[in-house]
């Protein structure tokens, strides 16, 4: 039996045939003027449009509208002309443009994070461009039959428009959770991995299993093994549909199960999942991608759509959360050497107080104006990088001024945590955001493949700075929650709970398996796991003592 393993990003376990999508790339040389390429990079940015129009899934849209954002940037139509003029003909413009691209990418990739997840995106572009320069169409993925797609990587295209009768699952070789693989795929519900390193030397119509849970892919596949697999993916299912209505423990020990959202389509998936309301409203998603701020009135019509469709539950909006991995163009313009440590989140204050001040605005505009539209809803508002208390203080002054009563911070720093006696002093209540806490407390770029075994939550010092933080806020008697990744863990998420966690936001997709496991075990079971992990050495020892404790 043979493996390949990448990252899992969307669940269910299937077994089908292969069917390889290599795009190929020789062209041969292609020879144009200054003037051809321009026209056909604008022709790029308006088929890219017009695909967006025929597609139904509001992510992969968005994502088509953002790569021809990218195809009209200024800047790389500057970058362009630099290289090419219209007196001569270049008779390799591929290599031109080639490196003109280059520059680009290695920014991007230097900066790292949501900036070097969108490299594909240039990549797409530049294959766009100069398929068009040779007179050559794009190569479209077209399905016949069942089969299970490998390739290197997909564009949102392609992914948004497969035949879900015939397409089983994905497997790409490239990309990581973020990708837009991956978040294409998971809205289209199909088993999904990424970053599945060698998967491309399968060939065609092999039969493989592919378990989008574990990220697990397995060429011809045993009937033991698929059996397996497919019982255990099963019960996992069975066990997350029998639940419904809020999150409890066995003992009746209730949990506020809520979702993590930045769209209106991921409000409505979380509606349809029973979420108890939203535990994260990623505001920064309307500001990336875009080369001005939105207006107030965009704002407000967003967040008035999202407490309004929220109705009678708890919203938790997180002002913007601009800088490091989700740099915004017009926002964090200056080069930062450490971005990850440099002005982002609440910091912003320094350089762009108006922006944030305009955002805080737009929020409660949104909320007076749904609340005299006769719609009851509980809005909390937080903001990220928070590591003082005198930032806590200037934070909450500004929203109490507003009318705005709840007021938190994100718990996403060392700081933040060790120092949360003080910090949640000035405020209302406290959200753990995990994904960021567990880089910063392990030193580890938490977007780096190669140190994917340090930023995980489950190392045991991550999880005694959050133990520090829950206790903090217990004595105060102020609610903390958690919004990061780990909470979409069933067994992470009972430690969390045994460590004094009040709630848990996680994306909707995985909201029913949380419910369901946590209705399988007491609170006893959650503390004593909590304090087992403590003492641990390593995150695969803490893992292993939780399921130990726990069970799967």
């Amino acid at each position: 039996m043979n493996d390949f393993s990448g990252t899992g990003v969307s669940p269910g376990v299937v077994i089908g045939k292969v069917q390889r999508f290599i795009q190929s790339k020789n062209f041969g040389a292609v020879s144009a003027s200054l003037s051809q390429v321009l026209d056909q990079l604008e022709n790029v940015a308006n088929d890219l449009e017009i695909r967006a129009k025929d597609i139904e899934l509001e992510s992969a849209r968005e994502i088509l509208l953002a790569q021809a954002l990218i195809a009209r940037d200024p800047a790389l139509s500057e970058a362009i002309s630099l290289r090419l003029s219209d007196e001569v003909i270049d008779p390799d413009v591929r290599s031109t443009l080639e490196d003109a691209f280059s520059g680009f990418r290695d920014a991007l990739m230097a900066v790292g994070g949501y900036f070097a997840e969108r490299v594909a995106d240039l990549d797409e572009i530049a294959h766009r461009l100069i398929s068009k320069l040779a007179g050559r169409e794009v190569e479209q993925l077209n399905l016949t039959k069942p089969r299970i797609i490998i390739a290197e990587d997909l564009t949102p295209a392609d992914t948004a428009s497969l035949n879900l009768e015939f397409a089983l699952a994905l497997v790409i070789s490239k990309g990581g959770p973020t990708s837009h693989t991956a978040i294409v795929a998971r809205g289209l519900g199909i088993p999904a991995i990424v970053g599945c390193a060698g998967v491309l030397d399968i060939q065609e119509d092999v039969e493989i299993l592919v378990d989008g849970r574990d990220g697990v892919v397995v060429i011809n596949p045993s009937n033991e093994e698929v059996a397996r697999r497919q019982s255990r993916e099963s019960s996992f299912r069975a066990r997350a549909e029998a639940i419904r209505g809020p999150g409890f423990l066995r003992d009746g020990t209730p949990v506020t199960l809520l979702a993590n959202a930045g769209s209106l389509d991921d409000v409505e998936m979380a509606i349809k999942v029973g979420a108890e309301g939203i535990g994260l409203f990623r505001t920064e998603l309307l500001f990336l991608d875009r080369h001005s701020e939105p207006s107030i009135e965009e704002q407000v019509h967003l967040y008035a759509s999202v407490f309004t469709s929220m109705a009678g539950k708890k919203i938790i909006i997180r002002t913007l959360d601009a800088g490091s991995d989700k740099p915004v163009p017009f926002i964090n313009a200056e080069v930062e050497a450490n971005p990850a440590l440099g002005v982002r989140g609440w910091r912003l204050v320094r350089t762009n107080e108006v922006i944030l001040n305009r955002q805080l605005d737009a929020i409660a505009n949104a909320a007076v104006q749904v609340k005299n539209n006769g719609v009851q809803f509980d809005i909390w508002v937080m903001a990220p990088m928070i590591s003082t208390p005198a930032e806590a203080k200037e934070f909450a002054s500004k929203v109490y001024s507003l009318g705005l009563k709840n007021a938190g911070v994100m718990i996403e720093t060392p700081a933040a945590s060790l120092h949360a006696d003080k910090v949640l002093k000035e405020v209302d209540f406290a959200s753990l955001g995990t994904n960021d806490l567990s880089q910063y407390v392990m030193a580890s770029d938490r977007l780096d493949a190669r140190l994917s075994d340090m930023t995980t939550t489950w190392h045991p010092a991550v999880l005694r700075a959050i133990s520090i933080a829950a206790k903090s806020a217990k004595k105060l008697g102020k609610p903390i929650g958690v919004c990061g990744e780990s909470a979409a863990n069933p067994q992470l998420a009972a430690v969390l709970i045994g460590l004094g966690v009040d709630s848990l936001s996680m994306a909707p997709s995985a909201l029913a398996d949380v419910r369901g496991f946590l209705a399988q075990v007491t609170s006893e079971q959650c503390l004593k796991a909590a304090k087992g992990v403590l003492d641990t050495s390593s995150a695969e020892e803490a893992r292993d003592l939780a399921i130990s404790k726990l069970g799967n």
